[in-house]
């Protein structure tokens, strides 16, 4: 009875770590199954992605255009944002507002935002109604109604958004801040937001330029993921937008730049923050580049989650700070990496900032662990498989990279080369850009404190 009490107990062991062994070996092949993508052009130039997929019945609509704020000139700031809020004004066939409640009256969600890199409008609504998408979206790129009245309300609407998100918060300016400290070429180092005194000096003929030269179908990009029929859905695209016109190719952009950050150190005042504070920008190599893809790794080490490096050691560990954050400046030019905290009242920030720095030292000299890029690994696929499963998470991505690199299939190739990369690839990486003295250096002070 105790020979066969043991004998079962091995067989149970052995078929325990037979099982382990085959997760750790289906682990080692996971495989996403690619996206179904078709790409096309238009005669007149719009850039046309499909991504049917039948597996819930609503469909996303995305429309990118290349414009953001690194396409702006000195003394013409914030026209790119200035249109992201102009393109829900009308246009021949949809009056001011419309474009919302003909959305919302069929049950669908919609936005815009601006960045740097591109303006995007974007809406998931119910399959059926993608007919009404397409055409809501083809009327403002074929007729908005650029019109002296919608440019004087939303310039105002624009410089209210300012005083409410950037003036009158507590840390509002920091970011935009620290942008002009890291780059020194104008087009990467100006405010999103733009400079009110140049939009109160926009006229309607600087607009009406600048939506003829960006928003054009030459320079945009189409998106449908969802519910759709692929044949259908080119039908309707066909009968919308071939026939907005082209035109010229925008100026090209330089957005060199020298290794070098413009400003080592600042000290900014704040009359809101209640605490002192310190946000540090370092800058990297342009997006969708070997050591650009490292450094994005190395970035959810240290600061991406409560099991990061720096969330253990500053919040859990050493409880001295309030918050700890940082995040990825994902750019086509050169990019940046930005860390900060916000340290508990009486904690010694000089202290705190070395030891970020020590944690970025010790991944340059050491490099993750192997349980460090196990982590990475799940939170990858993780990553890889939640954003598949919405159709407007999909439709952003294909923009993008139809849009940046004229070639959505490289979301089918995204996750593969995110896991391939080494420790040493991130160690060598870490140690080239982010372990050196390269580095623009913010310290926050609220005004009662200075």
């Amino acid at each position: 009875m105790k020979n066969l009490l043991i004998t079962l107990v091995l067989v149970i062991f052995s078929a325990i770590i037979s099982a382990q062994g085959s997760k750790m070996k289906a682990k080692e092949e996971f495989k996403l199954r690619p996206l179904e993508i078709e790409y096309y052009r238009l005669s007149n130039g719009l850039r046309v992605v499909l991504n049917p997929d039948n597996s819930v019945p609503v469909v996303s609509v995305a429309v990118y255009y290349d414009v953001g704020s690194r396409n702006e000139r000195k003394g013409r700031t914030g026209f790119a944002h200035l249109f992201e809020h102009m393109m829900f004004q009308g246009s021949e066939n949809v009056r001011k507002g419309e474009h919302f409640q003909y959305i919302s009256k069929a049950g669908g969600t919609m936005n815009g935002t601006t960045s740097s890199e591109r303006t995007n409008y974007f809406q998931t609504l119910p399959a059926r109604w993608l007919p009404l998408a397409l055409w809501l979206e083809s009327d403002r790129m074929r007729s908005l109604a650029v019109t002296q009245e919608n440019l004087d309300n939303q310039r105002e609407t624009v410089k209210e958004e300012k005083r409410l998100r950037y003036d009158n918060q507590p840390y509002g300016q920091v970011f935009d801040l620290l942008t002009s400290m890291i780059y020194k070429n104008f087009a990467n180092a100006h405010s999103t937001i733009g400079s009110m005194e140049d939009l109160d000096a926009a006229t309607i003929e600087d607009v009406k330029e600048f939506f003829r030269i960006y928003y054009a179908p030459n320079n945009a990009v189409l998106v449908i993921s969802g519910a759709f029929d692929t044949q259908e859905a080119k039908r309707l695209i066909e009968k919308y937008f071939a026939t907005i016109p082209s035109q010229p190719a925008p100026p090209p952009v330089d957005v060199s730049e020298p290794e070098e950050v413009a400003l080592r150190e600042k000290i900014y005042e704040d009359k809101l923050a209640p605490l002192p504070a310190f946000i540090d920008g370092w800058k990297i190599p342009p997006r969708n580049t070997k050591d650009f893809k490292a450094l994005s790794l190395a970035g959810k080490l240290l600061f991406d989650g409560e099991s990061s490096r720096l969330y253990q050691k500053l919040v859990k560990g050493d409880e001295s700070v309030v918050q700890i954050f940082g995040f990825v400046d994902e750019r086509r030019g050169p990019s940046a990496i930005v860390i900060g905290a916000i340290p508990k009242p009486g904690k010694d920030i000089k202290q705190i900032r070395q030891q970020i720095y020590d944690q970025i030292k010790q991944l340059s000299t050491e490099g993750p662990t192997s349980e460090e890029m196990r982590k990475l690994r799940n939170q990858l696929i993780n990553d890889e498989v939640r954003l598949r499963q919405s159709s407007l998470s999909r439709a952003l991505r294909l923009g993008e990279y139809a849009l940046y690199d004229d070639d959505p299939f490289l979301i089918n190739k995204a996750l593969d080369e995110l896991l391939q990369i080494k420790p040493e690839q991130i160690r060598d990486a870490v140690a080239k850009y982010l372990n050196t003295e390269n580095r623009a250096q913010l310290n926050v002070v609220p005004a009662n404190q200075k």
